[in-house]
């Protein structure tokens, strides 16, 4: 997954900075959706569409496991985690943080995540 975004990136010409943020983005959502939305269902896939536009790449991240609706979730107080010495937890914290929208849809047999981050693309 990693790879396929970072090709396709650099296809359309996308700074290194932007493609490591956005990557970082894009295996955090698809990690949580393996880990924790479809834990017991080896059948169920993850897919991820690119749209690249004038100034702006999208993400479409497609799965059929338990829902996660990342527009509702609340970012930890890093103190806290530090002193509770708690490892994770700031993921989807930076995915807010790298994505300049984010949509979520989720339906009876899917879910739909939609990342997009505003781009100046290399020449």
């Amino acid at each position: 997954m990693r790879k396929f975004v970072t090709d396709v990136l650099h296809e359309h010409h996308v700074s290194d900075i932007e493609t490591n943020m956005m990557v970082l983005a894009v295996d955090e959502v698809c990690a949580n959706i393996i880990i924790h939305g479809q834990p017991s269902n080896l059948e169920d896939n993850v897919k991820i569409t690119i749209k690249v536009d004038q100034d702006r790449v999208c993400f479409e991240i497609v799965d059929q496991g338990a829902a996660f609706d990342i527009l509702k979730y609340s970012e930890p107080i890093i103190g806290d985690l530090i002193k509770m010495k708690q490892k994770g937890g700031v993921g989807i914290m930076l995915v807010k943080k790298i994505m300049d929208e984010i949509e979520f849809q989720s339906g009876p047999k899917q879910n739909i995540l939609r990342l997009c981050k505003n781009v100046e693309f290399e020449k």
